[in-house]
């Protein structure tokens, strides 16, 4: 029986934290703009998020890039909890959700777009954090792995045994011959939507910060 490989499963991981203190980066410039305190302990984790996700990418460099199926699914499940994890981390650092527990659920809410919530009043909290929630609705709309297949190609990994674990619907051999290629054009369409119900939202009197 083959053995697991684990560093591939840590890069991957690596990879997804990086992505989420990219997200929280921009969240943070968010709340600069509009001049609010918790821009500091948003910034901080992305940061956070970004060095460890880099120290797992450093310390499993030069492994054999092949993903199998059983990796496939360790990423799949390892990283649902990874990046929820690392998700509570805006808000605890910024003090806007200090519980552990209420902050996971958030975020773990945002990234299964299950739209529960344990705030009572979304509207007064700082704007830098109400868009770090948006977004984790809006990355678990189409799915964190998926997100990670489309990159792939920049490490020299197939993403094909991850996509299979994680994506519903028709099975991966129906859909565009290359894997990655399929996951590019799913979030180009993703964003592309977005930023069209975004304009409309605006056009229909909504303001930017809202659309």
């Amino acid at each position: 029986m083959k053995k697991i490989n684990f560093k591939i499963v840590l890069q991957m991981m690596g990879l997804l934290l990086i992505f989420n203190g990219g997200f929280m980066l921009v969240s943070a410039l968010v709340s600069l703009f509009y001049h609010e305190e918790a821009a500091k302990g948003i910034l901080y984790a992305g940061l956070i998020s970004i060095g460890v996700g880099g120290l797992l990418q450093f310390i499993t460099k030069g492994f054999k890039k092949q993903i199998k199926k059983r990796e496939g699914y360790l990423v799949v499940t390892f990283g649902w909890i990874l990046m929820s994890l690392s998700g509570t981390l805006p808000y605890i650092l910024s003090g806007s959700i200090p519980s552990l527990t209420n902050a996971f659920f958030e975020t773990m809410s945002g990234y299964t777009t299950t739209g529960a919530s344990i705030l009572n009043d979304i509207e007064s909290m700082p704007n830098g954090i109400l868009f770090w929630r948006s977004t984790t609705h809006w990355i678990g709309g189409m799915g964190i792995i998926v997100l990670t297949i489309a990159i792939l190609p920049l490490l020299g990994i197939g993403g094909m045994q991850m996509f299979a674990a994680e994506a519903p619907g028709p099975s991966a051999d129906k859909l565009h011959p290359r894997i990655t290629d399929t996951a590019k054009r799913l979030w180009l369409i993703y964003f592309g939507l977005t930023l069209l119900e975004a304009i409309l939202l605006k056009i229909a009197g909504m303001g930017y910060f809202d659309a």
